[in-house]
């Protein structure tokens, strides 16, 4: 099974001010993520705020961003949901539409707490898409399945044919270092945190990821990698800095997907707003945004059209 190589990064969903999706950019943001060196879109996730999705709004999404795809410009689908139906539904569209892969992270209601009961829930899901890559998305922080990974890779082992690897968006390099080494690297081990691709890259990983920050960082997270590639440590460092620079401010403005959506406001792609409970930025807040970003250079080294 094909190994990601490169950053996939994981877009928003536009909405028109009404907060109804609004399909029109998606194919000026395609050859925008493809043109900064971003390999393809891991989309409907928490970024894209999936999850406040309709099922068919969701649908409609993965087919424009296949549409609007460039040439080996790889579409993952994110089709996870708290109805399991729901999710093997999504799985099974995705495949007949032609994604490259799919994902899901497990739900946040009810919450897994054992390995045996997240197994089934890939296994499921994995079915219903049996041509195309799996991919489970770990992110805890967001569903609290803080199940151990490496238990996670043996159970599916030999049992979900299509099981590609995992979207590892967790602080344990450790453990995310020995799913890696798991069985001499049979599973692709996809690098979920911006902050730390240097790091990962240190211990033999991040060759693939998948970013939120990609979105309007991108420029600089690829370069990570590309520095590494050729020996420039201090130059993988000093972008590694920088991107955590980036990181510090959207912390100040609730995080990416507020936050980080209005950056791309800010670089002249309005995307519209977040559905609600997603509070928002105020315009005084999108002032002290952009003066925070305007503060470490940003708008020089971000993503261009």
């Amino acid at each position: 099974m094909e190994k990601i190589y490169g950053l996939i990064d994981a877009p928003f969903t536009p909405f028109y001010p009404d907060g109804e999706v609004n399909y029109e950019p998606i194919q000026t943001y395609a050859r925008m993520l493809e043109q900064n060196g971003l390999k393809g879109v891991f989309i409907n996730g928490s970024s894209g705020e999936g999850y406040m999705l309709t099922m068919e709004e969701r649908m409609r999404l993965a087919e424009k961003w296949i549409e609007a795809a460039p040439s080996r410009f790889k579409v993952i689908v994110h089709v996870g949901s708290c109805c399991l139906k729901e999710s093997r539904i999504l799985a099974e569209h995705a495949q007949s539409i032609g994604a490259w892969g799919i994902g899901a992270m497990a739900p946040p209601f009810p919450k897994i707490g054992r390995i045996e009961e997240l197994v089934k829930y890939c296994e499921t899901i994995a079915g219903g898409a049996p041509d195309l890559p799996f991919y489970y998305y770990h992110i805890p922080a967001f569903n609290g399945a803080f199940l151990p990974m490496v238990d996670l890779l043996k159970a599916v082992d030999g049992r979900i044919d299509n099981f590609a690897g995992i979207k590892y968006t967790y602080e344990s390099l450790y453990e995310y270092n020995q799913c890696r080494l798991y069985k001499n690297g049979k599973y692709d081990m996809l690098h979920g945190q911006d902050e730390t691709i240097l790091a990962s890259l240190a211990l033999g990983g991040a060759r693939g990821g998948i970013g939120g920050t990609t979105n309007y960082n991108g420029r600089e997270l690829t370069g990570i990698i590309q520095a590494w590639d050729k020996g420039m440590v201090a130059t993988a460092r000093e972008k590694q800095e920088f991107s955590q620079a980036v990181i510090n401010v959207i912390c100040h403005y609730r995080g990416n997907i507020v936050g980080g959506k209005r950056i791309m406001k800010l670089m002249g792609f309005d995307l519209g707003p977040n559905r609600v409970p997603f509070q928002n930025l105020t315009d005084e807040e999108e002032l002290g945004l952009k003066r925070e970003l305007e503060e470490i250079n940003f708008f020089e080294r971000c993503n261009k059209f």
